[in-house]
């Protein structure tokens, strides 16, 4: 039989790399945001719209991945789309690229889906050689700008492309203005710039040992090529890492038709915000420079001028781009940042994309718009993150410490208020220094000429930023809200010596590791420390306003960890349910009852001991009456008394080598001194790993009169308040729980107890018994403890530790920072939630202890309970509640909407 002829191959299609965007007309639109980046999806919805954006192309996010995956080199097919859609673009302006008589120039533009202002790179004025330049000169009629346009070319390709320090191009600049009397870039005459252009020609041959490349084709795929890298380029990561964007997204790249806003006064560039990022006001917000280029206003070179004041001077372009600012919020629905130029009196749009915002700017905002009905309560809940609401939340400088360091002399000077808050610290003038410190825990506050992407590590590691240059849409001001960092920038009055490590103010200097406090609110810097106050969340009507449209979505109960009635009635007010930790041996540290504390410890016999406990058990009533007084009506779990006694002893630690001293100088030292009590006590006392020794119940079940004594405090405090009318509802935690024979004696021991107080009082004390789980094992049999547990408590801290078989303490200064850094582990699992460990365990028990008692009330009581992605966990595994600490418990709130918001979309 003849063979069977096979099936012809269908052939491959290829890979569409590039999108084009051109004559009013685009490929790309707003939904391909992951495909062509933030700017490029901005770029093509702008075109689409018909606004006025200058021709040209994006290279999407796969080409980016493709290039890394392939070893660095174009992925195939890449180069013939570029080279295709610039014949476009081309055709389009009827320039061309390379043509000395009417040459075409673009910029190349980073891009990712992610908004990360200013961590990657960007080339301006791209196809500039001796021969465009000249064309450019020629065509315009305006020498100086195509010599201005050419030396900033040089110099940015130089820094970004071929890696040369952007230090040596600066120095040159500076000079160059000294030496022709010009206070800024823009005064500089014609003959100034073509002296740098031959300079910085010099300076790319010594660096390199090459010309400059003029070939325009050559340098476009050289600086698309290092706008990819500029995506693992240290600021890129470190801004990924600190905001938890994926590394495998890639960066777009989009390549733009270069218009110009150095062609003089009737040009000019600029950044506005459709509403103020800092306070969310309804109100065009934002800067521009007449005869200038973008990177003029984004790197605070020169300080700008308010965009109010291009009304007056440019009336017919500022109208126009009133109106589009409104046209693209209403269409996004949200507010823009956006990024415009002018040339010769022609507005061009070059970006648009979600504006960066500070939290009071973020609340505002969504709680405005739902009045505008321009989103819903819903997507309000869903446009503010949870962690600016602790920064609204953080405190400010005291008033009164403000007008005294005034009237000491300690007012410095007034800057831009481009980020809200207060911050004091240790004025550092570079940021590997700040990075440095911040491995100290020592706060810094950054002080710099002007910040670049290439100061990020810095910038993260301060409590806040000062610059004497750039306006409050410069890189500082941009990047300080999206940290959530106090900054005044453009402080003029400062002179910033690098070199001498200090800035001096009039007379007055400030050296590297002088105190100094900046106000972001109102722009003011003060030499030395001002102290802070407590926000005000009653007055904060638009945050209250917001947690109020949480509540009615979320499912999770959000309750505190308090351990005074100070923090009770701070919690309440903040908004939370119930207390689902409190710490009774905080109360014991305190200065009137630590010395009974420590005598019951020392004390040799159960007599001495039950003397001690008698002591504190009005004490600790007291304590717990309060408590209940200030959560009336809703629950207050009081966990029993949990670390090891030897913390109590802490001031004592060094107490043998007192006795070895006055031994030495011949004092007579008995057996009954209380040192040698002391001493001979913390020698019984010692363990080598007294985390994992005698703490938590084993300790009640050791010392059963301590256990006795808090149970009494708490159903007799429980009854004081019900005597006067209130509604107490007292809960008895165990701490460490491992085994059953340990819950048994414990339940029996805490109902014995309360059998008699109940008898003694003549009433019925309502309480519930329950039990922290924070052992391992006591999630495994999570079924049998919830026989007798009427409620769990997941102490995630102790969980994470034991789960993972690391100290919290000596991990986080040995291994576990480098382990986030290396991405050995995606998060800090005391910052996060481990789910595949811990989140395991914890959704075991849940099952377990419910198959058990179907009523059974579940929570968490550690640092989890306060972060956003933890919180998510326990409402998909079921959990009732989350307990934070006071400040975070309106982070719980919106981020337990948030995971109750998100759970119902998966749900349809």
């Amino acid at each position: 039989m003849p063979a069977r002829k096979s099936a012809p191959r269908k052939a491959r299609k290829a890979t569409k790399w590039v999108y084009l965007f051109n004559g009013g007309r685009a490929e790309g639109s707003a939904k391909m945001r992951e495909l062509l980046g933030g700017k490029g999806a901005g770029l093509a919805e702008m075109t689409n719209a018909g606004l006025p954006v200058p021709p040209g192309f994006t290279i999407t996010t796969q080409a980016c991945n493709a290039y890394f995956a392939k070893g660095r080199t174009l992925p195939t097919g890449l180069w013939e789309q570029i080279e295709a859609c610039l014949a476009k673009v081309e055709r389009s302006t009827g320039k061309r690229l390379g043509d000395p008589a009417n040459p075409l120039l673009v910029s190349v533009r980073s891009g990712a889906a992610m908004s990360m202002p200013g961590m990657m790179d960007t080339v301006l004025n791209l196809g500039l050689n001796d021969a465009t330049r000249d064309g450019l000169a020629a065509l315009t009629g305006n020498e100086r700008f195509a010599w201005d346009a050419h030396r900033r070319f040089l110099s940015m390709f130089g820094r970004i492309v071929l890696d040369i320090p952007g230090e040596k191009f600066e120095h040159r600049l500076d000079e160059k203005k000294r030496a022709s009397g010009a206070r800024t870039d823009a005064d500089l005459p014609p003959g100034a710039l073509r002296d740098l252009v031959r300079e910085y020609r010099e300076i790319v041959k010594r660096e390199t040992k090459r010309d400059f490349p003029d070939d325009p084709r050559a340098q476009l795929r050289a600086a698309i090529e290092a706008v990819f890298k500029s995506w693992f380029g240290r600021r890129a990561v470190d801004y990924r890492n600190t905001f938890k964007i994926p590394h495998d997204l890639g960066t777009a790249v989009s390549v733009v038709t270069m218009v110009f806003g150095n062609m003089g006064d009737g040009s000019g560039t600029g950044v506005a915000f459709t509403r103020d990022p800092n306070t969310g006001e309804k109100t065009l917000y934002g800067e521009y420079l007449l005869n200038a280029q973008g990177e003029d206003v984004v790197a605070g070179i020169r300080t700008p001028d308010k965009i109010s004041t291009l009304k007056a001077r440019l009336p017919a372009v500022y109208k126009q781009f009133e109106a589009i600012a409104k046209r693209l919020e209403k269409h996004y629905r949200d507010a823009q940042d956006l990024e415009f130029t002018i040339e010769r009196g022609t507005l061009y749009m070059l970006q648009t994309r979600s504006a960066k915002r500070t939290a009071a700017a973020a609340v505002k905002m969504a709680t405005d718009m739902v009045a505008e009905r321009l989103i819903t309560k819903e997507e309000a809940i869903g446009r503010v993150d949870p962690a600016q609401v602790v920064q609204l939340l953080l405190p400010h400088f005291d008033p009164a410490a403000v007008k005294r360091a005034r009237a000491e002399g300690r007012y410095l000077a007034k800057g831009l208020n481009a980020a809200p808050g207060g911050a004091t610290g240790r004025a550092v003038f570079d940021a590997n220094r700040a990075a440095e410190l911040r491995g100290l825990d020592l706060a810094v506050v950054l002080v710099r000429p002007e910040t670049s992407p290439d100061d990020f590590h810095g910038m993260v590691a301060a409590t806040g930023i000062l610059t004497a240059r750039g306006g409050s849409t410069s890189h500082a001001a941009v990047v300080a809200r999206g940290l959530g960092l106090p900054c005044v920038s453009g402080c003029e009055a400062l002179t910033i010596d690098l070199e001498r490590r200090q800035m001096r103010v009039g007379d007055t200097a400030i050296r590297e590791g002088d105190p100094i406090s900046i106000d972001g609110t109102t722009g003011e810097v003060f030499a030395g420390e001002i102290p802070t106050v407590p926000a005000r969340f009653r007055e904060m009507a638009d945050l209250r306003a917001l947690l109020g449209w949480a509540d009615r979505v979320r499912r999770l109960g959000t309750w505190a960890n308090a351990d005074t009635p100070e923090e009770c009635a701070l919690a309440r007010e903040l908004g939370a349910e119930g207390v689902g930790l409190a710490r009774t041996e905080h109360m014991f540290r305190q200065a009137n009852r630590l010395p009974i504390v420590q005598d019951m410890i020392l004390a040799d016999t159960l007599e001495g001991r039950k003397a001690a406990l008698a002591k504190l058990l009005p004490i600790q009533q007291g304590d717990f009456r309060e408590m209940l007084r200030a959560m009336d009506g809703l629950p207050v779990i009081i966990r029993l008394i949990d670390p090891p006694l030897h913390e109590f002893l802490r001031e004592f630690a060094d107490v043998h080598v007192e006795l070895a001293v006055a031994r030495a100088k011949g004092e007579k030292v008995s057996g009954d001194d209380r040192r040698v009590r002391l001493a001979h006590r913390l020698k019984q006392l010692h363990e080598d790993n007294p985390m994992l020794g005698l703490r938590g119940c084993r300790l009640l079940l050791v010392y059963p009169e301590v256990l006795e004594m808090q149970v009494r405090a708490i159903l007799g405090a429980a009854a004081d308040v019900a005597e006067r009318g209130g509604r107490p509802k007292p809960e008895i935690m165990m701490p460490l729980v491992a085994v059953m024979g340990e819950m048994d004696r414990l339940e029996a021991e805490v109902r014995r107890v309360a059998k008699e107080v109940e008898a003694e009082r003549g009433r019925k004390i309502p309480f519930h018994f329950g039990t922290m789980i924070e052992i391992p094992r006591a999630a495994l049999i999570a079924d049998q403890i919830a026989a007798k547990a009427e409620f769990f408590s997941f102490g995630t801290n102790d969980l994470t530790q034991t789960t993972l078989g690391i100290s919290r303490d000596d991990a986080q200064k040995s291994f576990l920072t480098r382990y986030v850094e290396q991405q050995v582990i995606p998060d800090d699992p005391f910052h996060v939630l481990d789910r595949e460990g811990v989140g395991a365990l914890i959704t075991m028990a849940v099952e377990k202890g419910r198959t058990a008692r179907p009523n059974l009330k579940v929570g968490i009581c550690g640092e989890h309970g306060g972060d956003p992605s933890s919180i998510a966990f326990c409402d998909a595994a079921g959990l009732d509640y989350v307990s934070a600490s006071a400040y975070r418990v309106p982070v719980a709130r919106l981020a337990a909407a948030q995971a109750a918001l998100k759970s119902a979309q998966g749900d349809r």
